[in-house]
C-alpha cells in the first residue's frame, strides 16, 4: 500500500462553462438512470458523455440517442486519463467503489459515487482520506438528499408547529422478486470471494430510509451517533438481510428508527415520519412530498421540488455551490453499514412466517417472490413506535444485537 497523498489546499472551481466531460462506469442496470439523466444534461449544454465504462461495450440501442459516440473501455483510469474527464459517475457493485472512485480521483476526476460509499467504514476511511488528499469534490448518491422538502421540514420543527420532537421513524415496505437476487453475483451477499459486499435492505435497496431519517435528525456525520441497535432477518435464501430493523441513539439524544423490508404484502412509498409531541410531520421521499398532522388541526400536504445531484456537482465545479451529499454527511449512515457488516449473520425466518406468491417477473421466467406474513403491519408500527420487532413480538424476532460502539 502506497502512502496516502498530501493534502490539497482547496482551490475555487475553475470549470469553463461549455459541458464539462464526463465519464460513466455502470451502465447497466441502475446504471441505466444514470445514463438518462446524463442524456438530459447533456441536452441542457452541461455535461458531456466522454466515456463509457463496462465490462463489455453498450450496444448502439443500449447507449440511446442524444449522447454521441463516447469512448467505452473495461478500464476507468485509462478511460478518464484518456477522455481528460473532468467528472466520473460509479455506479458499480459496492465493494469496487473506493478502488474505482480514488483510481479516478487520482487521474483528475470529480466523483458522483453511488450509495453506499463502502461496505465498510474502514473502506469508507481509506476513501476519504484519499479524496482529501487529491483535492477531489464528492457527492454520494442519496437522491432524496437533494429535495426541497428537507429544509421545509426543518423550518417546521423549528416554528414549533409538531411541538417537542420524541424520535424519528423511517418505514420502507417493498417487494423483491426472487430473481432479484441472482440478476448480479453480488446481490445479496455479506462477502463475495473474500471482500466485504453488505448487499442487505438496510444498506442498499432501502438505505435511502435510514440516510433520511439521520439527516432530518441533524445527525449525519459519524461522531453524531451514540449507539445502534439492530436485528438482522431473511425470508429469501440469500446471505444479506431482507426484512431488518435498526435504532440509533444519537449524541444529540434524539432517537431514530427504521424497519424495512423487502417481502412486503402490498407493497408502499416509503417514508419518514418526525414525531413531536403535538404532531407529526411524514416525509414521503421518492414523491418529494409532505403531510404535516397536528393536533385539533386539519392534515396539510405539499408537494416539493428536487435538486438532481449531479447537476448540484456540475455547479459546484463552476460556481462553488455547495455540494449536498459530500461524504462527511453521510458518516453516520456508514456507521450503520459498519453495525450490519459486523452483526452476525442475518436469522432465517421459519419457513411458517413467510410464503410464495406470483412475483412481478423482471426476467423471461415466471418469477416468484416470499412475503412475510404481516410485515406490513410491523413495519408501519416500527416507524411509529420507535421499536425493534422483537419489542412488538414478532413471533419469529430475536432479541436485538447492540453494536459496540467507539
Amino acid at each position: 500500500m502506497g502512502t496516502a497523498p498530501e493534502p490539497k489546499e482547496p482551490q475555487e472551481p475553475t470549470e469553463p462553462k461549455e459541458p464539462i466531460p464526463l465519464v460513466l462506469a455502470g451502465a447497466r442496470g441502475h446504471g441505466r438512470r444514470h445514463l438518462d439523466n446524463i442524456r438530459r444534461l447533456t441536452a441542457e449544454g452541461k455535461v458531456r458523455l466522454a466515456g463509457v465504462c463496462e465490462l463489455a461495450p453498450l450496444t448502439r440501442e443500449e447507449l440511446g440517442d442524444g449522447l454521441g459516440e463516447p469512448e467505452q473501455s473495461a478500464d476507468l483510469a485509462a478511460l478518464v486519463t484518456r477522455t481528460g474527464a473532468r467528472i466520473a459517475v460509479i455506479c458499480t457493485p459496492i465493494h469496487t467503489h473506493a478502488d474505482l472512485a480514488l483510481a479516478a480521483a487520482e487521474r483528475g476526476a470529480h466523483l458522483l459515487l453511488e450509495k453506499p460509499p463502502t461496505p465498510s467504514y474502514a473502506e469508507f476511511t481509506r476513501l476519504s482520506e484519499g479524496l482529501r488528499g487529491y483535492g477531489t469534490a464528492c457527492q454520494i448518491g442519496f437522491q432524496s438528499l437533494g429535495s426541497h422538502a428537507l429544509p421545509a421540514i426543518r423550518k417546521l420543527v423549528a416554528d414549533g408547529r409538531i411541538g417537542a420532537i420524541r424520535g424519528i421513524g423511517a418505514a420502507g415496505a417493498w417487494a423483491r422478486d426472487e430473481d432479484y437476487y441472482t440478476r448480479v453475483r453480488w446481490a445479496g451477499h455479506r462477502t463475495l470471494d473474500g471482500r466485504d459486499v453488505v448487499d442487505g435492505v438496510l444498506t442498499n435497496p432501502l438505505a435511502h430510509a435510514t440516510a433520511t431519517a439521520l439527516h432530518l435528525a441533524g445527525a449525519d456525520r459519524a461522531e453524531d451517533v451514540a449507539g445502534i441497535e439492530l436485528e438482522l432477518y431473511r425470508a429469501n435464501a440469500i446471505e444479506a438481510d431482507d426484512t431488518s430493523c435498526v435504532r440509533i441513539r444519537t449524541t444529540r439524544g434524539t432517537t431514530v428508527a427504521a424497519a424495512v423490508t423487502l417481502c412486503a404484502e402490498e407493497p408502499g412509498e416509503p417514508y419518514v415520519s418526525v414525531h413531536g409531541d403535538r404532531g407529526r410531520i411524514t416525509f414521503w421521499y421518492k414523491l418529494d412530498r409532505v403531510r404535516i398532522e397536528r393536533d385539533g388541526a386539519p392534515p396539510e400536504t405539499t408537494g416539493h421540488a428536487r435538486t438532481d445531484l449531479l447537476d448540484n456537482l456540475v455547479a459546484h465545479l463552476r460556481d462553488g455551490t455547495e455540494l449536498l451529499v459530500p461524504p462527511d454527511r453521510t458518516g453516520a449512515f456508514m456507521r450503520v453499514v459498519e453495525a450490519v457488516r459486523t452483526a452476525p449473520a442475518p436469522v432465517p425466518l421459519p419457513a411458517d412466517a413467510w410464503r410464495t406468491e406470483p412475483g412481478a417477473g423482471v426476467t423471461a421466467r415466471a418469477a416468484e417472490r416470499r412475503v412475510v406474513t404481516g410485515i406490513d403491519r410491523l413495519v408501519t408500527a416500527g416507524a411509529e413506535r420507535l421499536a425493534l420487532y422483537s419489542e412488538m413480538r414478532a413471533p419469529w424476532a430475536a432479541p436485538p444485537t447492540e453494536v459496540p460502539h467507539p
